[in-house]
């Protein structure tokens, strides 16, 4: 049983209706139709015979016509989605810097107050995920979708100067959390709309490099407004820090609105073989074409399919200790503070590991997509930050520890966009699943920095024993998640070796030949 592509005369893409056995007056009812795709969602569909344009090309002619396409797309889409997740990010995560400038005092924070402050975000944001991709699938307005979602976030962050109590402050924190929720999960399923399973862990990490950027630029632009602009027309240096930042993040967000396009099938900006080819290669890549599947499937039925597949959840568990890992990233600044500098000095300091990140980060991606392994680029990296951890906690001394620092964030994040490809690479289809699979782990992941943001009260300094233990013990949580997801990928490749169905890949009928079975889909691994 298969899906087609049967062009009608409007030349747009319609449901084929005998592919899923509906016949007679059923073929107008949209929940049998529905139901229909749902009990048919696992098949295995067959290949589908590339377009006219491509099918023309000589293999050279291909090649470069597909080098020129992903330049192209990565002209397009690539700059834009970086320096909004570099505001994202940066709205996100500016509180402690906000703290050093003088937002504790100023709103006469007591105790435990700030970590929740901190930790209120993740409650909004983890609510919100899957709805928001279950939503971004179902619309398929991504180019809309996203900048609009931005410009509203960038008007809460800017309302976060002028809070005036601490309840206020943890009101439009949660809000926040709830609004900058829709961007990172859109945006991975956003990019694997467009690009290969084996470019995506680059493209992946490019996009997360705006998380480490904004990482280092955030220190020097608070050093900057604290150092100049505290006091300026009445308002501390905190108030102008949110003030500026949720500006600029606004203003990005009406230019990337302009700029953004939505998926292959409906950019302008493609010539039309351009556009057959960026459409065939991904179908190419995974051996099928979604499209028509995922416009027919019911809103949570891609959320439904996700949870049945225990891949997901070894997934879900080894990015939480990844991000539960990572959340020193949250205070990072503070725990700097520790090594004795003054607050100028310290945010000044919390740049270089964010630039060592970015570089590891491109390099072990790039990696990552010309070998197409995966489990190796995630694990060393995790091993370099528990080092890292260890070592933190060992030393008082002012070089370790500052070389510990330089190592942690790095040693976190250079695995964790390797894994955030992966998801994608072994749950490609149906498109819906596969934006509920990253919503569901991206937001369930984020938990962890909920507790983790107790770990670091002023007391526990300048060690933080608790905290760099449990970081410790969920870097190793991950690698151990990594390890068993790879040995179930390698079984499952086997099969389809053996041309045995396999759910979620598109495997080839039972009895082709290996030789044939081995040019079919599998798991990177």
């Amino acid at each position: 049983m298969g899906v087609e592509i049967e062009n009608g005369h409007d030349g747009k893409d319609e449901f084929n209706h005998t592919a899923y056995g509906v016949t007679g007056d059923e073929k107008f009812n949209p929940e049998f139709i529905d139901s229909a795709v749902v009990a048919n969602a696992d098949v295995p569909i067959r290949q589908l015979e590339a377009p006219p344009l491509v099918r023309d090309l000589s293999p050279e002619d291909r090649v470069v016509l597909e080098r020129k396409l992903v330049r192209k797309i990565d002209f397009r889409l690539l700059p834009m989605i970086i320096l909004m997740y570099i505001m994202n990010y940066l709205d996100r995560n500016n509180l402690p810097s906000a703290k050093l400038a003088g937002l504790s005092s100023d709103l006469h924070l007591t105790g435990d107050q700030f970590n929740t402050a901190v930790s209120v975000l993740f409650v909004g944001y983890l609510l919100m995920q899957v709805p928001s991709n279950l939503l971004l699938n179902k619309i398929g307005m991504p180019g809309v979708y996203l900048p609009c979602c931005m410009m509203v976030w960038g008007v809460v962050s800017g309302a976060t100067a002028g809070c005036q109590t601490y309840g206020g402050l943890v009101a439009v924190r949660f809000f926040l959390g709830f609004v900058e929720a829709a961007y990172f999960p859109g945006c991975l399923f956003f990019l694997s709309s467009w690009y290969t399973r084996k470019e995506l862990a680059f493209r992946t990490a490019m996009l997360y490099s705006g998380s480490l950027i904004s990482g280092a630029f955030s220190g020097l632009i608070a050093a900057g407004i604290t150092a100049h602009m505290d006091g300026d027309r009445g308002l501390r240096a905190w108030r102008w820090l949110f003030i500026i930042e949720g500006s600029i993040t606004v203003v990005i967000a009406g230019i990337a609105l302009l700029i953004l396009p939505n998926f292959p099938r409906t950019t302008k900006w493609l010539t039309e073989e351009e556009r057959q080819l960026a459409i065939w290669r991904l179908q190419e890549d995974i051996g099928t074409d979604d499209w028509v599947g995922s416009e027919q499937q019911s809103f949570f039925h891609g959320f439904k399919l996700a949870a049945q597949d225990a891949k997901m959840w070894i997934l879900m568990i080894m990015l939480t200790g990844i991000v539960s890992s990572g959340s020193v990233t949250n205070f990072f600044p503070i725990v700097v503070k520790t090594l004795g500098y003054n607050n100028i000095n310290t945010l000044l300091l919390s740049a270089p590991p964010y630039v060592l990140a970015v570089i590891a980060t491109f390099i072990n991606a790039w990696h990552a997509d010309r070998t197409g392994e995966r489990y190796l680029h995630v694990v060393l990296p995790l091993c370099v930050g528990v080092a890292a951890f260890i070592l933190g906690v060992a030393t008082t001394s002012t070089a370790p520890r500052y070389v510990a620092m330089m190592l942690m964030v790095p040693g976190v994040y250079t695995g964790y966009v390797v894994v955030l490809a992966w998801i994608a690479n072994v749950m490609p289809r149906p498109p819906a699943k596969r934006a509920a699979a990253q919503a569901a782990i991206n937001a369930v992941s984020n938990c962890s920095s909920i507790y983790a943001s107790y770990m670091y009260p002023d007391s526990a300094a300048p060690r933080y024993t608790v905290a760099f233990s449990v970081d410790c013990a969920t870097a190793a949580l991950a690698i151990i998640m990594a390890t068993l997801l790879r040995f179930i990928l390698v079984r499952l490749n086997r099969k389809l070796d053996r041309g045995e169905h396999v759910e979620g890949a598109v495997a080839v009928a039972a009895g082709v030949p290996d030789e044939e079975a081995k040019k079919g889909f599998r798991f990177l691994t």
